[in-house]
Order: C-alpha cells, then structure tokens, then sequence
C-alpha cells in the first residue's frame, strides 16, 4: 500500500521539487497551493487549494484526504514566505503575517493532522526550515526568528509524539534556486532611510550569493525521499554550500561579537 503524503506549498520551490519527487517514488502525494490551477506539470498528483494563514481550512483539508485515503502518513511543512528589512521600517502585521505563514499556520495543520496519526500509531512530520534560523543575519531578524521557532517546535514535538509512534524531523536548508530572493526582499526602502546604504549593500551581496553559489533545489528533494524510507531518522538535517554549513559549527566556537563581525563582512556592510 502506497504511502499518503500531505506538503504545503507544493506549486513552488523546495515544495515542487519534493511533491514531484516523491510522486515519481510511488507515493501518493496531496500538495497544496493557494492557486492550484495557476500551475502545470502536476501530473500523478493531486494539487488543493488551501492558505495556512486563514487559520480555517486545515480540518477540512484533512479529513478530505482522509475520506479519499484513510491516512496521512507523512506531513511535510514545507509553505512559507520571506521577508527581509530593517526591523524599525517593518510594520508589525508584515511580521505577524511571516509567522502565520511560517510558524502558526505550520501549527494549525500539525493540530489538524495528528489524532490521525496517533490513532493509526504511527507517522512522520517534516518541517522545511532554514539555515537562517541557525544563523543571525541583518536585516533577517523576522524571517530567521521564524525558521528558529520551527526547529525548535520540531525537536519539542518529537518529544511529546515519541509514545505514539510519530517522528518529527526538521531539514534546515541553505541558498537553493527556489526563486524566494525576489520575493523576500523589501523593495520600497526610502532612498532617505538611515538603512538605506548598508541595506543596498546587503541586498546585493545576498542577490549575487544566489546567483553564483546557490544549489540545485533537487538535493532537498532527495533528502526529503531518503528521510521518508527511514525507520529511525534523526532529528535535524542542514543541507546546503559546505561554507552555510560550516559557519553554523563556526557560531558555536567563536565568541558572538568576533562572530557577528565576519557576518558583517561577508555582507559588506
């Protein structure tokens, strides 16, 4: 009997690639996309129209697939959005909104999802987090501290299902092709702000690190397919450019203020 995985956020990005992936690997995939008619090349899987940040639908898409299939096997909180500024010019429902996107509406499913899985002992819940939320970086503070708040729900969750048979494991990854650049910077900072300069600077050290080092989307992907087909998985994943990776094991060792200065430099600012 095939596997039934639920993802959020499936027409794009790392959600895509892992519905797509997945579907092709004898599961049965149910994605979800605020407008799942706008997108193409769905073939073998089912697309539903859903938006995590109403905070309405998340029953009424699971006992959807639940009426179709019987189980979900696998949910994979993989919707998000980002959103990088100086935290005096970001207003407070452009924050609220991050995290209902990246944290609270993750919750809201999870709640939707589990009296199924614990009824039926057993099942697997993965969270697609960040890098950033290992990492402090200026101008991140919102999107990092969302990222953050997911693995650290993840690994307290894993905790608290571990009698019912249920894994939660969080993939944190690094610069892919995802396209979220173009959607995460704020575009309309005053030329006149005090940010302005060292925020332009940032921005396009960021912009020319996706465009030279950032990485195929598919390796998320199959790291995703291999945690799946695990009996035992571990509890957190980093996936990304061996210099991501390595500046989180640099964060550990390193004093905050040295550590924050090679930040700085990397971004120019």
């Amino acid at each position: 009997m095939k596997k039934v995985i639920l993802i959020s956020g499936a027409s794009t990005g790392f959600g895509r690639y892992i519905a797509k992936l997945l579907s092709s690997n004898n599961f049965k995939v149910y994605g979800t996309s605020r407008n799942p008619t706008k997108y193409s090349g769905f073939e073998g899987l089912e697309l539903l129209k859903y938006d995590l940040t109403t905070f309405k639908d998340s029953k009424k898409l699971v006992e959807k697939v639940l009426s179709i299939e019987g189980k979900i096997d696998v949910l994979i909180n993989n919707a998000g959005s980002g959103f990088v500024a100086p935290i005096e010019e970001m207003s407070i429902k452009d924050a609220k909104h991050l995290f209902d996107t990246n944290f609270f509406g993750h919750i809201d499913l999870i709640q939707a999802v589990l009296p199924s899985m614990r009824k039926n002992k057993s099942g697997m819940i993965v969270n697609i987090t960040s890098i950033a939320g290992y990492n402090n970086i200026p101008f991140g503070s919102i999107y990092s501290a969302s990222k953050y708040s997911m693995e650290c729900l993840g690994a307290s969750l894993n905790m608290e299902l571990k009698d019912f048979g249920i894994r939660v494991v969080n993939i944190a990854p690094g610069d892919y092709r995802t396209g979220i650049f173009d959607k995460r910077m704020k575009t309309n900072l005053n030329i006149n702000s005090p940010y302005y300069s060292r925020y332009k600077k940032f921005s396009e050290t960021v912009k020319y690190n996706m465009d030279k080092q950032s990485r195929d989307p598919i390796e998320v992907a199959k790291l995703t397919l291999k945690i799946i087909k695990r009996k035992n998985p571990g509890i957190h994943y980093i996936v990304g450019h061996f210099l991501q990776k390595f500046s989180i094991s640099l964060k550990k060792i390193l004093p905050e203020k040295l550590y924050q200065k090679l930040i700085m430099n990397h971004y120019k600012i």
